[in-house]
């Protein structure tokens, strides 16, 4: 059988060794894998732009956003569960994905960031618009202004070559171009964004509460 076609991932499928497999075998669950996830350290990209496969993210327990999205999709696809994606993207501010799954017909989101208010999501919405609007006031840049604007139909990895997301040894740019050009749906009129608020000092402070501290920018 075609990998794309199977329910289960197998390791021959998916092409890791098996020792890196069995780390996806052990995220047999959401918070698991969410779990595992908020424990990678963050990359914040020292030497350039990564889009790094799961392979790359389990040997450098390193990850951001789409790389850990990433890897939380391969091990659900090991347990069952497809390997989905949705992307967010945003004005004047960097673009978010996360991984999807579903409990009881509700939605929930797994998610690899440095900061309090793009974590997962429990699966009790009932869309993905109404997952995504809990992600709107939060999503913000360093001018404080609330950037979230669009999020994408849900993208399943299977239609990919695993060697191009989970065992490529370069970057997994292919994923994201993908991503970008899935249609995206907007979630707010141009009304409503004219009337949203910046943080005030408060949500300012506590965003600025990072997991991970950015290294010192080198000299």
């Amino acid at each position: 059988m075609n990998a794309s076609r199977r329910r289960f991932a197998r390791r021959e499928d998916l092409g890791l060794t098996k020792a890196e497999f069995a780390v996806l075998r052990r995220l047999d669950s959401p918070r698991r894998i969410q779990d595992f996830l908020y424990h990678l350290r963050q990359n914040f990209e020292p030497e350039g732009d990564t889009c790094s496969s799961v392979r790359v993210v389990l040997r450098s327990r390193r990850a951001h956003c789409i790389e850990g999205a990433m890897l939380a999709a391969a091990a659900l696809w090991v347990h069952g569960e497809p390997p989905l994606l949705l992307d967010f993207q945003a004005v004047r501010d960097f673009d978010h994905v996360v991984a999807l799954y579903k409990r009881r017909g509700r939605w929930g989101a797994l998610s690899k960031t440095n900061g309090l208010g793009l974590r997962g999501r429990d699966p009790v919405y009932r869309s993905l618009r109404e997952l995504a609007m809990t992600y709107l006031h939060e999503y913000a840049n360093r001018r404080e202004h609330k950037t979230l604007r669009t999020y994408s139909r849900p993208f399943d990895l299977r239609a990919m070559r695993t060697a191009d997301w989970v065992t490529n040894e370069d970057n997994a740019w292919d994923v994201a171009d993908r991503l970008e050009a899935l249609p995206h749906y907007r979630l707010l009129t141009p009304a409503q964004e004219r009337a949203l608020t910046r943080r005030d000092p408060f949500e300012r402070k506590v965003g600025g509460m990072l997991q991970y501290r950015r290294p010192r920018a080198r000299e």
